[in-house]
């Protein structure tokens, strides 16, 4: 009899072990997922900031729902300290404007653009005016103070500088004084409107926006010439399977272009109804207008 109780007692340790085995691996992998690390999204500063917050935390919350990962937005001071987050691998994902797209891909090897609005495919930038000056053309600028926006800004910057060099006009030369940088769009327009500026250039979406808004006095300043087309915004993102596992790229490309019913508040944000896919090679003719004028090397 004793024997046998000794036997049954060996076979319930073993029945025990075994089922503390099997539930391992779900602990450990249960482990493993609450061990990654934050996944950060950024995009540059070039609208009021508490609206992006708000709306950039929208997607955050969005990307955590559709992919499992702890998602959060970081806000970044300028263009220039977002590309540097980018490049230490401190942000993973970034709303960027064509340049800082183009200037975060150069030192990131394998980073991609991944979405961009449909509108993105031809942007423009537009040039606006202290509406007594009567301008009608880029020609019309010289001997005028003017405003950039951000000095890294595609739209606010570098495609307009080029126009402005085709129409014959030297920023550097032929305005009234070097021109200024306000840093966001929004700015650059209370500049022109309140008359501390004569002139500046923005991007033509934050423009419709803060018209439809109400946010500008067309009765001080407006819009005299528009830019042809060229691709601008998108969302890059980093060398993430690595450190999220394989995959991770491609769950969050499809999150961003399925984005769509139930999160409107954040579509109207950006000013369109879904994003569709983009590629490194769109921003070719970006990345070629900055090495002419000497911003990328």
């Amino acid at each position: 009899m004793k024997k046998f109780i000794a036997i049954l007692l060996v076979l319930l340790i073993v029945v025990s072990l075994a089922a503390c085995s099997q539930k391992a691996p779900e602990n450990t992998q249960a482990s493993t997922q609450a061990e990654k690390p934050v996944f950060k999204i950024g995009a540059i500063p070039d609208q009021e900031a508490s609206e992006l917050q708000k709306h950039m935390e929208g997607v955050a919350t969005y990307l955590t729902e559709k992919t499992g990962f702890q998602v959060e937005f970081v806000p970044s001071v300028d263009y220039a300290a977002l590309v540097t987050a980018f490049e230490r691998g401190e942000i993973q994902l970034v709303w960027f404007g064509g340049l800082t797209g183009v200037q975060a891909r150069n030192v990131v090897p394998r980073a991609e653009a991944i979405a961009q609005r449909p509108r993105d495919a031809e942007f423009e930038s537009v040039f606006i005016a202290q509406k007594d000056l009567g301008l009608t053309k880029l020609e019309d600028l010289k001997g005028k103070t003017f405003v950039f926006g951000s000095e890294s800004s595609t739209s606010g910057h570098l495609m307009p500088r080029y126009f402005l060099m085709e129409a014959g006009i030297d920023p550097v030369k032929d305005f009234n004084g070097q021109p200024n940088f306000s840093g966001s769009h929004d700015k650059t327009i209370k500049m022109v409107e309140s008359g501390a500026f004569e002139a500046g250039a923005l991007n033509i979406s934050v423009w419709e926006k803060s018209v439809n808004e109400g946010k500008v006095d067309l009765s001080k300043v407006d819009v005299f010439y528009t830019t042809p087309q060229y691709y601008d915004y998108n969302w890059t993102i980093n060398n993430v399977d690595e450190t999220y596992g394989e995959g991770t790229k491609e769950t969050v490309k499809e999150a961003l272009l399925s984005m769509g019913s139930g999160q409107e508040d954040v579509l109207n944000f950006f000013q369109t109804d879904k994003f569709v896919e983009t590629k490194n090679e769109y921003y070719g003719a970006i990345e070629t207008v900055a090495k002419q004028l000497g911003i990328i090397k």
